[in-house]
């Protein structure tokens, strides 16, 4: 039986013991772009498919996905969706928050269960204090890299050695940084690193191709957990209900396999 809680402390432990692991995570955006649906999230409107709302976010969360022109993008993210090999985590979109049309979609399109299938919101809800007291102060113990957008600060990470900076819609318009990051990490034999993710859906095919080729350091995809530590928004609802006290069931929600 998967446990939430269970699937987390998993994690942890491998940390702790310096074991290497990726941890990708696929959300909605990434679901509905595996749908091969229109995607556009900007302060224009919200589109998935043909069905379009008020637009709603700000400039570095714009994305924008059309299945004629990003065709490419979408294979890398079928591939890194579909990949398999040890300690390569990938966190679904549970059925409690995308539905279980939805939920059974994902493993359909998968081709079959895998033993590493986890929650995609395994590090936010319920287990997100024990991430921000548990697994945060984990990472003072690695030489850390981290992957962000160009508006983050991280002069609050005094273990990062290394930034690598996004901009809009990075998985499209980023693709090529990354070869780039494999060429470092292959030129100055780069191992035991911790490599931390909050740049979007540019972090799925980044995590998947790096820790295939260079699968001695650890990728971590942590969205946007530490915001409130880079000087970005605190616009989740989780993050505003731990870190400002606003009320909201998603702190303590316990996510369903």
């Amino acid at each position: 039986m998967k446990s939430f809680e269970g699937d987390f402390y998993r994690l942890v432990e491998l940390l702790k013991k310096r074991e290497p692991f990726a941890f990708n995570r696929f959300s909605d955006g990434e679901l509905y772009i595996l749908q091969n649906k229109e995607l556009i999230l900007d302060a224009q409107q919200v589109k998935v498919g043909e069905k379009a709302t008020k637009g709603l976010y700000k400039e570095e969360d714009f994305k924008r996905f059309h299945p004629a022109e990003h065709s490419f993008h979408r294979d890398r993210l079928v591939d890194a969706f579909r990949f398999k090999t040890r300690n390569y985590f990938k966190g679904l979109s549970c059925r409690c928050c995308v539905g279980e049309e939805n939920f059974r979609w994902q493993l359909e399109f998968h081709g079959g269960p895998d033993d590493n299938f986890t929650w995609a919101n395994l590090l936010v809800n319920g287990n997100y204090a024990k991430f921000i007291r548990e697994m945060y102060p984990l990472f003072n113990n690695y030489k850390t890299v981290v992957v962000c957008n160009d508006k983050a600060s991280l002069s609050m990470f005094p273990f990062v050695v290394r930034d690598f900076r996004v901009g809009y819609n990075a998985m499209v318009n980023d693709y090529g940084l990354i070869e780039r990051m494999r060429q470092w990490i292959v030129e100055n034999r780069i191992e035991g690193h911790l490599f931390l993710f909050s740049a979007s859906s540019f972090s799925k095919l980044a995590i998947h191709q790096l820790y295939e080729h260079c699968g001695q350091n650890t990728y971590i995809d942590i969205g946007t957990t530490l915001n409130p530590f880079m000087n970005m928004r605190l616009d989740r609802a989780y993050l505003k209900s731990f870190w400002l006290g606003t009320r909201n069931a998603d702190i303590n929600k316990i996510c369903i396999w």
